[in-house]
């Protein structure tokens, strides 16, 4: 008596498959550490120079504060716009006149002339405005 023979289907091959749950978790977790990160940044509200290194600082706490920067060349800004001398102690006489309690922050060059430098807090000064604030860089370790 013959006995029956079996015959088996061929399976189809499997196919790759990427899971996509893990990669949505992975991507969210991305997402979620860059927008930490840069809402830790403190960004400078003035024209990008090359700031001097100090030993100690303090956190900026300067959020309505006004930059003004001194550049290399000597030139000044009001808050990322290039100002004359004229415009400068004319915005500064009027951010004087509508703010109760003025902060100035000084962004300067670490090359500026002190000069110049001497020149801005003396015309700061004279407008009234007691508190200024030194944009520096911590020195590395």
């Amino acid at each position: 008596m013959d006995e029956p023979v079996q015959v088996f289907a061929a399976s189809p091959p499997k196919r790759a498959r990427i899971e996509i749950i893990p990669l949505i978790d992975v991507i969210f977790f991305l997402l979620a550490t860059f927008i930490l990160f840069t809402l830790s940044l403190q960004k400078s509200g003035g024209l990008p120079v090359s700031l001097p290194k100090a030993d100690s600082g303090e956190g900026r706490i300067a959020e309505d504060a006004v930059t003004v920067t001194l550049t290399r060349e000597g030139t000044l800004a009001w808050d990322k716009e290039p100002v004359t001398l004229d415009e400068f102690i004319a915005r500064l006489q009027a951010y004087k006149a509508i703010e109760p309690d003025p902060k100035i922050l000084l962004n300067g060059d670490e090359d500026a002339s002190f000069v110049q430098a001497r020149y801005v807090i003396d015309e700061i000064r004279k407008a009234g405005v007691n508190k200024i604030l030194f944009e520096t860089k911590l020195k590395p370790k």
